[in-house]
């Protein structure tokens, strides 16, 4: 498979430039970078020190090389970036977090022309703990406080994270419940004694975290915590050649990286 590469001038983006790279079956034709970026003209694999011959460019014509994109950038670059895959019918594999409902809806709309992967997190272990998090939500219904807690860089913008966001996701349909209904999202104050059947959660933003979230099940006399640590952006660049990999057979849908998991 082509792939391009956006954001080919961030953390994210060099770690995928980077493992695409170092593929057997997967051949980088495209890096994009926002229009102005100091990076433009540069050699994509320069910060490795070595040629690969691709060029960072802004030009969004350039994804009619590519079979599929992998975008961890913003909300209104990854739209952007998404329409000009609906023009070239290029495949997309979408981990940026922090879209609104029209976005969402954005998405789902393309999908119904192209293939896309679309999950707030592309880590195989992640994904494994969301089904993790789905089985002690049916059993621990009643009795249990739920709290997740999650932390991540200084520089990460949105805030609870997608990840978070999706676990509290997995808990409230366990629980035949939406999370809007039933999440805390601050505290602050004289706010009372806990409400039962609520979901809380907690925000840690410093350093150069790259990703930590932890859902406490909290009884009386016990407390059941799962958890999941990333150390390196690594596990997210692999997850996310996977599900280029998966899609590389179909024509259009909507995905996330469950579907990936078990294919």
């Amino acid at each position: 498979m082509r792939i391009a590469i956006a954001g080919a001038d961030g953390r994210m983006g060099r770690m995928l430039i980077d493992a695409v790279l170092e593929s057997a079956d997967l051949t980088l034709t495209v890096a994009l970078a926002r229009a102005g970026a100091s990076c433009i003209g540069n050699d994509a694999a320069g910060f490795l020190g070595r040629d690969s011959g691709i060029r960072i460019t802004s030009d969004l014509a350039a994804l009619a090389n590519a079979d599929c994109l992998i975008d961890f950038t913003r909300p209104a670059g990854t739209l952007n970036y998404l329409q000009a895959c609906l023009k070239h019918h290029t495949k997309c594999v979408i981990g940026t977090t922090g879209f609104d409902e029209q976005g969402k809806q954005a998405i789902h709309a393309a999908s119904k022309k192209i293939p896309i992967v679309f999950a707030p997190n592309m880590s195989v272990g992640v994904n494994v703990t969301f089904k993790l998090l789905d089985m002690a939500a049916r059993l621990l219904n009643s009795g249990y406080d739920v709290e997740i807690l999650e932390a991540h860089h200084r520089n990460k913008v949105d805030a609870p994270s997608g990840t978070a966001l999706a676990m509290g996701e997995v808990v409230a349909r366990a629980w035949e419940k939406k999370l809007d209904d039933i999440a805390d999202w601050t505290r602050h104050g004289e706010i009372g004694p806990r409400e039962t059947g609520r979901i809380g959660f907690a925000v840690l933003r410093g350093g150069d975290i790259v990703g930590e979230h932890s859902v406490f099940f909290c009884g009386s006399g016990e407390r059941i915590e799962i958890s999941h640590h990333a150390s390196s952006r690594a596990t997210y660049a692999q997850g996310s050649l996977r599900a280029a990999r998966y899609l590389a057979r179909k024509e259009f849908g909507l995905f996330d990286m469950q579907d990936v998991l078990v294919a």
